[in-house]
């Protein structure tokens, strides 16, 4: 993979490339905001590799801190399909000094939170405390991840956790039908899998295999350590050096940089059916779409919010308020290192799922052939300005954007940053994206009660022909 992208788009933007975090001289810090209310964005690197960026959040009373490790689901064998997920539950199995119980403990005392969860890109151990108990919720997290035993009694604890997870995700029909519709739009591709494994891959997989991806993929030129509210830069370094102490000298790196490059991945199964004997047929189609480091993205985020983000989109106002057709409908955009998808979302009664794929196919292509009015841009780029700064209400939402960002982008866009990128959107720029898109080729996936491809509506073929 080209992983000189990201340096290219910034330097297209009037930065160079040695504002990304991965491009910083070590033992250096810098800061990437400040604002006039007292916040202050900060990122230091060490000569390890680690990456450590704050937010000071004067006027909280809270805390959040995450590692955000860049090893997803993406980065399996299919023989260990799903060891980055299974890897999440182990480590909070026990330690080097705390078994599971204590540490369940040692966060319950303090009314904190300590979790975990895995992406297809990246996985994040986080905690989110008081500010006054920060030294607890760092030394929490960075036991975690750094030092976990994962024996093989833990090991076979947590097999029947993560195959329970699974039956569980094979018993809700709308997020088995996510994992069917990535497998139809991606196929073969590490992106396509699930990121849960499968039965046979958490079954069959090993101590030895599993604790050797944990200490194969787990270095701190990986990751990305990130806090936010009520701290001062100056205490988390002092906090990251007591809680890793050595491990911080044991080896000097650069940061890897972040991913990019192009996807191979070839559309070969345009629709997945899942037989199953559900009260509702559940259909979600899409097509291939922005990897995260286009310029476009924020054009695709007032596209989605418009087709399918809200109430007042094409999609609800046709399907639901017009002809009640359906409960739930909407769009959604995601975006990987080299490659995305737009997708739409339907529940409905099976005798209705023709009616709701051929509105579908109909609002797809009026929008591939005239765009959308000025006052669907308009609402699509409030949309996404009002869910930007709400979204902000909270430590652990600041917390996750500055970490995110860092892992994913090696760099900091500000809120009035990507406030001005949402504005200078136009219905020019959405037309052209929505011809580009919405004209490539569909794939599909339907869980409902449907014994075979042929028993499906006519309208759901002609979707994806």
């Amino acid at each position: 993979m080209d992983n000189d992208t990201t340096a290219g788009a910034l330097r297209a933007r009037g930065r160079s490339r040695s504002s990304l975090g991965h491009a910083q001289r070590p033992g250096t810090t810098r800061v990437l905001e400040r604002t006039d209310d007292g916040c202050a964005v900060r990122r230091s690197v060490l000569p390890s590799g680690l990456r450590v960026v704050t937010e000071q959040v004067p006027g909280v009373r809270s805390a959040s801190v995450g590692i955000w490790v860049g090893v997803g689901s993406r980065d399996e064998q299919p023989a260990v399909a799903g060891a980055a997920h299974y890897l999440e539950h182990l480590l909070f199995k026990g330690t080097a000094k705390r078994g599971a119980t204590q540490i369940a403990e040692e966060i319950d005392a303090v009314g904190g939170e300590l979790n975990a969860f895995t992406a297809k890109e990246h996985t994040c151990y986080y905690a989110h405390v008081l500010d006054v108990d920060l030294p607890l919720a760092m030394d929490l997290v960075c036991d975690v991840v750094f030092d976990a035993l994962c024996t093989e009694q833990d090991l076979e604890t947590e097999r029947s956790v993560v195959l329970e997870e699974i039956a569980m995700r094979d018993d809700d029909p709308e997020d088995l039908l996510h994992d069917l519709f990535c497998d139809a739009l991606l196929g073969d591709h590490p992106l396509g899998r699930p990121v849960l494994g499968t039965e046979r891959s958490i079954t069959e997989m090993s101590r030895t295999a599993l604790y050797g991806f944990y200490r194969r993929r787990y270095s701190l030129p990986r990751m990305v350590l990130a806090v936010a509210g009520n701290i001062e830069h100056n205490q988390v370094m002092r906090l990251v050096r007591k809680c890793l102490g050595e491990r911080l000298d044991r080896t000097t790196a650069r940061p890897v940089a972040p991913r990019a490059g192009r996807a191979r991945a070839s559309l070969a199964r345009k629709l997945v059916l899942h037989t199953d004997d559900t009260e509702q047929a559940h259909l979600m189609l899409g097509v291939r779409a922005l990897d995260r480091h286009d310029d476009r993205r924020f054009a695709l985020g007032v596209l989605n919010a418009a087709l399918g983000g809200g109430m007042s989109s094409r999609l609800f106002q046709e399907i639901r308020e017009r002809r009640g057709l359906a409960y739930q409908v909407y769009s959604s955009v995601t975006s990987y290192a080299d490659t995305g998808s737009l997708s739409v979302y339907a529940g409905c009664q099976p005798d209705r799922l023709g009616a709701v794929a051929g509105v579908i196919r109909d609002v797809l292509a009026e929008v591939a052939r005239g765009g959308l009015s000025d006052a669907e841009v308009a609402r699509g780029r409030g949309q996404l300005r009002g869910g930007l700064v709400l979204g902000l209400e909270d430590t652990a939402s600041r917390m996750s954007r500055v970490g995110k960002g860092e892992l994913n982008y090696g760099d900091h866009l500000t809120v009035e940053q990507t406030l001005a990128r949402i504005d200078a959107v136009t219905a020019d720029d959405v037309a052209k994206l929505a011809r580009e898109l919405l004209r490539r080729p569909v794939a599909a996936a339907v869980v409902g009660p449907y014994d075979h491809e042929d028993d499906l509506p006519a309208e759901v073929h002609e979707v994806i022909a």
